[in-house]
């Protein structure tokens, strides 16, 4: 399902409203439909589906052994951040088998908000590529499971390798506020991208 758009910039016009595209991705459990669901002003739209047997030895519960659902296509939610400007967000499939998906949702996307999980970081690895790859700016947002060690935005860096300008976020999902402070987060990188491409000539 792709979101087309005549903005290089991941944007369009819609009667004097600014819609954006943002993607929520990162590893299987870390948290994606959760955010979605968290901050959405509209019921959103959910692919999941039972886990079952099949992937049984495909899967990786380690730290979600109480996760029962996946998502197989994405997650859709919007939310309004005035009068001129509304946020799609796209939540990604987690495993490695539904990757395939991930080109077409990208289309158009301004920006992502890539989730992690400090107990199994190495899941977040594969997003982040992806979104340099494509040089889509990202943020690295730390969902704070109850019982996992809390480590600070500068290590969470470290361990991911990450550009110094690249921010770390540390949240909870479950929490609307937390959720929102993310895509604050995003949004202001986002401007603060788009200012220097702009000082640079290249927009």
């Amino acid at each position: 399902m792709a979101f087309e758009t005549s903005d290089p910039a991941g944007s369009s016009e819609m009667a004097g409203v600014r819609a954006v595209k943002l993607l929520v991705a990162g590893g299987f459990g870390v948290g994606k439909t959760t955010l979605v669901t968290a901050v959405s002003e509209i019921k959103p739209l959910r692919t999941e589906e039972r886990l079952s047997a099949i992937g049984a030895g495909v899967d990786d519960l380690t730290g979600v052994e109480r996760k029962t659902t996946t998502t197989v296509a994405l997650d859709f939610g919007r939310i309004t951040i005035n009068s001129e400007v509304v946020l799609y967000l796209f939540g990604t499939p987690g495993q490695d088998r539904f990757w395939f998906m991930w080109r077409e949702l990208s289309v158009g996307a301004l920006g992502a908000v890539v989730l992690a999980d400090t107990r199994r970081l190495h899941d977040s690895f594969g997003s982040i590529d992806f979104f340099e790859s494509r040089e889509i700016p990202f943020i690295v947002a730390v969902n704070c499971f109850d019982g996992a060690e809390v480590y600070g935005e500068d290590e969470v860096r470290q361990a991911l390798d990450l550009d110094a300008h690249v921010p770390v976020q540390l949240c909870d999902v479950r929490d609307r506020d937390s959720s929102k402070r993310v895509l604050v987060r995003l949004m202001e990188y986002l401007m603060t991208v788009a200012t220097a491409s702009a000082a640079a000539g290249r927009w």
